[in-house]
């Protein structure tokens, strides 16, 4: 069992995410950071989707009950057991009664740590992830609060074995962040001066950002026929332009569907780089193709099991 002694500013449980029911409206959800999640629960022992915590822009106080393996992935957040720093790149042993402290990260935005077993809270559709505006998942569907208790699931029968050296620091994105981005199933709404835009301007991360989306804010793209169109689906990575032509790409907690045309999808593998992003950072739009798109989902998938 674990104790929150302080909650951090936004720490919630989450796992891979609830794919399936979004025909019913139930975003995905998981971590914004999924490599970050990867990695972590690698380290820790346990399958790569495995619940943990995530971090926002600052950790917290943990008191673990019982001895347990943890480790941290994602954003650099200076991270100290009983006082004497522990390495964010590798496992390490929280003896009974240890406490684990997690100061402001220095760059990025979300860290996870992961804890051998996995953080043992109910699942609801098949996915442990809190899911804050439905309030479901996770710890009663919220964030975490100083003195909530966190079960640990036992290990799992077969672990994934810790590699024999540590992993190289998380790759946290530089300035400007570079999305590579696909064909979007609106492109054709916009005209090509208003493409080109999208594409060659530097655009900057707005206040207007969480875990459902991130506003950017930069010169107006130009439509050929209006930003509105019927409702479609929409998924995590889609680019929407709404009317004032300024560009938002959804993320981890986005809705089901959406009525503002969008020209790209931005790929999976690059939506962690913009879930590390702050306010103020810049951010481009570059164009890939599929099979790059793929090539470099391959590449996040062998990345997190070397």
């Amino acid at each position: 069992m674990i104790t929150v002694v302080k909650p951090g500013l936004l720490t919630t449980v989450q796992d891979a995410g609830r794919p399936g029911h979004r025909a019913s409206g139930m975003p995905v959800a998981g971590a914004m950071d999924r490599l970050a999640l990867a990695v972590a629960n690698r380290l820790a022992g346990n399958d790569p989707g495995a619940a943990a915590l995530e971090f926002t822009l600052m950790g917290g106080t943990f008191c673990f009950e019982e001895g347990a393996v943890a480790a941290l992935a994602g954003a650099e957040m200076p991270a100290a057991l009983d006082g004497v720093p522990v390495d964010s790149r590798s496992a390490f042993t929280v003896p009974a009664g240890g406490t684990l402290t997690l100061g402001v990260a220095r760059r990025g935005v979300r860290a996870c740590l992961a804890v051998q077993g996995g953080i043992d809270v109910p699942r609801v559709l098949g996915s442990r992830s809190t899911y804050l505006r439905a309030a479901i998942g996770g710890l009663e569907g919220r964030a975490l609060r100083a003195g909530d208790r966190l079960p640990i699931g036992p290990p799992p029968a077969v672990r994934f074995a810790a590699p024999p050296r540590p992993f190289p620091a998380m790759a946290l994105p530089g300035s400007p962040v570079e999305l590579r981005v696909i064909s979007g199933p609106q492109e054709d709404r916009f005209a090509p001066e208003g493409l080109e835009t999208l594409l060659s301007a530097t655009w900057k991360v707005t206040t207007q950002n969480d875990r459902m989306g991130y506003r950017l804010d930069g010169p107006a793209v130009r439509f050929r026929d209006g930003a509105d169109i019927v409702t479609d689906a929409v998924v995590p990575g889609a680019v929407q332009v709404s009317g004032d032509g300024k560009p938002m790409v959804l993320m981890a907690d986005c809705q089901t569907t959406g009525g503002y045309a969008k020209p790209f999808t931005v790929i999976g593998p690059d939506l962690r780089r913009l879930a590390q992003a702050r306010a103020g950072d810049e951010v481009r739009f570059v164009r890939c193709t599929q099979e790059e798109a793929v090539a470099a989902l391959e590449e996040e998938r062998a990345w997190a099991s070397t």
